[in-house]
Order: structure tokens, then sequence, then C-alpha cells
């Protein structure tokens, strides 16, 4: 694929994903309305329209090389950690690639990407995987990422600090999740895993943190 087809493919992934675009100055509503846009569900048909292909080889690894520049590799961790959910929602295929845009995060907080990122927008979906993939790290890497949580959410602009202070309380939310069951129960059934008694009670209650922020 020519360099140019490269550009035009994440120039479409983060279009997409992010209607936002490069304005800080966004009326909160709206920018929440763009997040449940992402967080519930809204974008999967069209991601199957448009970007099932694309899914299926960023799944395969033949994407990688997008790991260039801070937004080349932004839209690559989009495209392994939000588009599967969408596109094989309610298969295990959605949770996948977890570790593999886990891989493309770490990096990219290490090498200065992430602080090139200078819109909170970019930089929480940069930093998803830290709580998404499962492992035996996986506490360290949500303290990890309330930390930046919470400093995305000081820098962000005023009328969007509220917003953003949720986001942080999603991920402390999950971190007690995690610490409790050291895994996502709700993956249990569609995964084959038998959940303990204590993780039936959670599961009974429903009351799941990627489920409920944004909602109302």
């Amino acid at each position: 694929m020519t360099d140019s087809n490269n550009a035009r493919q994440i120039g479409e992934v983060l279009d997409f994903w992010f209607p936002e675009d490069r304005a800080l100055d966004i009326d909160p509503d709206r920018h929440a309305e763009h997040w449940r846009w992402r967080m519930h569900g809204g974008a999967d048909g069209t991601i199957a329209a448009r970007f099932g292909p694309l899914t299926e080889r960023g799944a395969a690894g033949a994407l990688n090389h997008w790991a260039g520049t801070p937004e080349s590799r932004l839209a690559l961790i989009v495209v392994l950690d939000q588009f599967p959910r969408s596109l094989w929602r309610g298969n295990p295929r959605a949770w996948a690639q977890d570790l593999a845009a886990l891989a493309q995060a770490l990096e990219g907080l290490e090498n200065g990407d992430w602080d090139a990122l200078d819109l909170p927008w970019f930089q929480i979906a940069f930093t998803q995987p830290l709580g998404h993939a499962e492992g035996s790290d996986h506490l360290t890497r949500i303290d990890r990422l309330i930390a930046l949580r919470r400093d995305i959410a000081a820098r962000a602009p005023a009328p969007l600090r509220p917003l953003y202070a949720s986001l942080v309380d999603q991920a402390e939310q999950v971190h007690r999740i995690i610490a409790s069951f050291g895994r996502h129960p709700h993956r249990n059934a569609i995964l084959g895993r038998r959940s303990t008694p204590e993780e039936e009670a959670y599961l009974e209650k429903g009351a799941f943190p990627h489920l409920r922020v944004f909602r109302g």
C-alpha cells in the first residue's frame, strides 16, 4: 500500500472517530454526545460498513507500520482497541487485539507520542488500552491510567473538565473491579470462562462502568 493510501486511511479513521476535530471550544453537551456515541455502540454499523476490512488487517498485524507518528499511532490504537468492540461485539474477537493495542499505547507513552497529542479526547483514546487489556499488571496499569486522566482533566478547558473528571471516576471504578476479580467479569460468558459466585453477584447487578459512563 502506498504512503498516500496509508495517510488517507489514517485520516479517515481519525476524522470518523473524533468528529470534534480540533475545536477546544466545543460545546460540552455536544462533546458528551460524541463520547456517548463512541462508548455505547452508536458507531457499530458504520464501522462494519466502512472499516471492517481495515479492522481485519489491523488484527492481523498488517497496520503496525502506522506507528510512525503520534497521530498515526493513535489511529492504529483506535483500529486495534475500539473498532473490534464494534465489529465483533458479543464475540471473543472483540478483545483479542487488546494486548496489541496495549503494546502500542505503552510504547507511545514512553517515546513521547502521547505528550505530543495536545487534545484531551486524543489522549484519552490513546490510553484506553491500559484499562482494557487483562493481565497480571492490570492494576498497576489502571493506577497509571487514573493518573493520566487526572492530568487530562486538569488541563482540559474549564467547560469540559466535569466531563473528563467523570472519566477519572470511571477508571477508579474499573480499578475496584479488577482489584476484586482480577479480570473483567462481563466478558466471562463470551470467553467461555466460569464466573465465581462473587462475580455472578456482580454480574447480576449489571452496573458495569463501561456502560454507565455518559448515560443520561
